[in-house]
């Protein structure tokens, strides 16, 4: 009977090998496997097409790296973006997940229409933000003159040193936060109806019932939420480049766009590996901060 049972776990434990095998692949060759190389690159003068051969140069990539000006610019605009970008996407997200997890007429149809920007393609979504942002004949600024009956506009949106980064902001909200709500709208889903019954039993307020059941309900989903959002927001480089191609003045450019300037226009695989590296950190140290806080916050509570 051991033996039976010994055979059996062998089998399953083979099994789950099995499935968990090509995951395993696809994750060392496009994941591990770059990383490393992206660490043994950085330490050489590497470049994509060169004549020279390529030579082990130590910390020196490291070291212009932190003196390169384009560089601490896109991390500050990179920074700012996540700032602002997670915090209201999230926040957005979950007041449009509170209003669509009700029963009504025509509630799949509003569903939707909030996630229909999430499958559209973010070149297809710039290149359509692209002609209405358009200076000084796009519908947006059309809109804004009919609006102020001809007193204000036409915006420059894309060119404009104090307009452009924000115009990124929006349209970045737009696309992605049906994401987050659909997200958002599996937890509430989750939450047992006793919950609110009883509390409305007792008296307590939508306010009330919001702060004390549906926000503690919502705890590994904010996990979640904060955490993926804030991945996507530093990866942030199709919608800058399509709209404004970091400019103008570098006010709009990214860390990934940067890596990708350094590394394929300028050819320097070397330098671009030391900034993807401090990327990858960056974004590493980022998340695991914010799930001690909320693990945090969780056990307090």
């Amino acid at each position: 009977m051991h033996v039976i049972k010994r055979n059996t776990q062998i089998w399953e434990e083979l099994a789950a090998w099995c499935f968990l095998g090509p995951a395993v692949v696809l994750l060392l060759v496009f994941v591990v496997a770059p990383f490393v190389m992206s660490v043994i690159l950085s330490f050489t003068n590497h470049r994509l097409v060169s004549p020279l051969p390529t030579k082990f140069i130590g910390f020196t990539n490291y070291s212009r790296l932190f003196q390169d000006v384009s560089f601490w610019q896109a991390f500050k605009n990179t920074g700012l973006f996540a700032a602002i970008v997670v915090p209201m996407q999230s926040g957005l997200a979950l007041l449009l997940a509170l209003l669509v997890n009700r029963r009504f007429s025509g509630i799949y149809f509003f569903r939707g229409i909030y996630f229909m920007p999430v499958v559209i393609p973010m070149v297809v979504v710039s290149v359509v933000w692209y002609f209405l942002l358009m200076y000084p004949e796009g519908l947006l600024n059309a809109v804004v003159r009919v609006i102020s009956l001809g007193k204000a506009g036409p915006y420059d949106w894309l060119r404009s040193p104090s307009l452009a980064l924000p115009t990124i902001i929006l349209v970045s909200i737009w696309q992605g936060v049906g994401f987050q709500m659909t997200v958002y709208l599996a937890g509430l889903q989750n939450i047992p109806h006793e919950l609110y019954e009883a509390a409305r039993i007792d008296g307590a307020s939508a306010w009330q019932q919001f702060l004390h059941i549906t926000l503690p309900g919502l705890r590994n989903t904010h996990i979640f939420v904060l955490v993926t959002t804030t991945i996507l927001a530093f990866k942030l480089f199709t919608q800058v480049e399509v709209l404004t191609q970091g400019g103008p003045l570098g006010t709009t450019n990214t860390l990934v766009r940067y890596i990708y300037v350094v590394g394929y226009r300028e050819l320097r695989v070397g330098y671009a590996s030391a900034a993807s590296v401090i990327f990858i950190v960056i974004v590493l140290v980022i998340s695991l901060i914010q799930r001690l806080l909320l693990r945090e916050e969780r056990e307090v509570t």
